[in-house]
């Protein structure tokens, strides 16, 4: 598999704070590279040093195979978290300024901020001031101009915030046409849920070191814990007759004899057990493998690495949407 980038044994130190610690990443080409931590992980300084904003105090990066090198920032879209737009410009003046800075002939960049703003039905806010606009509305502009000299890496730090649902869905098909069209997208959240939507391949890092990276698929998989949620009906025994027989009963519901069991297998049993055992004293409608998601998994691998390093993992239940 061919990377566009790779970061061998970064690390980087600051005052009295250890940023990164030995940190590898390679993300492959034309693929949508999830960056995920806990605030204050790191993720943000390996961003920095992407963009070659700060260096690493040791290791190397590579950039489609070679050594990263300062003229390959022009290479690079990036949209911070903090957008960072002059608030008394006008957007179109602006736009195209910012188009410029990156390469684009001034014929160039106003050809394709037409399409752009075309694209996203912004036209009338060409002569607008920065300032008039919403919060979701400048966020638009910027992702304009970070993709509008066609960067072949581009790197998102929280897209979609201060987007309504709508939005949020034209700029995830946007940032997938993109992935098609050739782009390599490093795409850092902490929504758990747009990583299972749009991620290829994640690298996780907390406290400063790499703790769990991989395709989305082989990591949940790796995760998943032989459970299995059967639906029934006509059910004719008691829950704990089930339980008494060798299996593992997590939960179960049921009402007139209609309802469900999550089960978790134990070792040397079998789905096919499993179903064989239920068939004796119900009619089974379905039966499918419980895979964790990539919020579960964040939380759990976050909390085993707290109790790696001495601390006490303190159980989370929500949904990690922001920083």
């Amino acid at each position: 598999m061919k990377h566009l980038f790779e970061a061998r044994h970064v690390t980087k130190a600051f005052t009295g704070h250890l940023a990164l610690n030995d940190v590898n990443i390679q993300v492959p080409n034309q693929s949508i590279f999830g960056l995920l931590g806990p605030n204050g992980a790191g993720k943000t300084t390996l961003i920095r040093i992407i963009n070659q904003i700060t260096g690493p105090d040791a290791g190397e990066l590579l950039f489609d195979g070679r050594k990263l090198k300062p003229d390959d920032t022009a290479l690079i879209g990036y949209l911070p978290e903090e957008r960072g737009l002059y608030k008394k410009m006008k957007v179109g003046e602006q736009a195209l300024y910012l188009a410029q800075l990156k390469g684009l002939s001034r014929h160039d960049a106003m050809t394709s901020l037409r399409h752009w703003f075309r694209r996203f039905e912004i036209e009338a806010w060409w002569n607008k001031k920065v300032e008039e606009l919403s919060k979701g509305m400048q966020q638009k502009v910027q992702f304009i101009v970070t993709v509008i000299h066609k960067p072949q890496l581009l790197i998102f730090d929280e897209p979609f915030s201060g987007f309504d649902p709508i939005n949020v869905n034209i700029l995830k098909e946007e940032i997938l046409r993109l992935k098609d069209d050739g782009a390599t997208i490093i795409f850092s959240t902490h929504n758990m849920a747009s990583v299972e939507e749009l991620c290829d391949h994640i690298v996780l890092i907390n406290k400063a070191q790499t703790i769990l990276s991989g395709s989305v698929a082989d990591v949940k998989q790796t995760y998943k814990s032989n459970t299995f949620e059967v639906t029934f009906s006509d059910f004719r025994v008691h829950m704990e007759d089930i339980r008494h027989n060798g299996f593992e009963i997590i939960s179960a519901t049921a009402d007139q004899g209609d309802g469900r069991i999550r089960a978790q297998l134990r070792p040397g049993q079998t789905p096919n057990d499993l179903l064989a055992h239920l068939m004796r004293y119900a009619i089974i409608h379905s039966m499918v493998e419980i895979i964790p998601s990539m919020n579960e998994i964040f939380i759990q691998r976050v909390n085993e690495d707290k109790q790696q390093q001495g601390g006490n993992a303190t159980p989370i239940h929500t949904t990690l949407t922001g920083e």
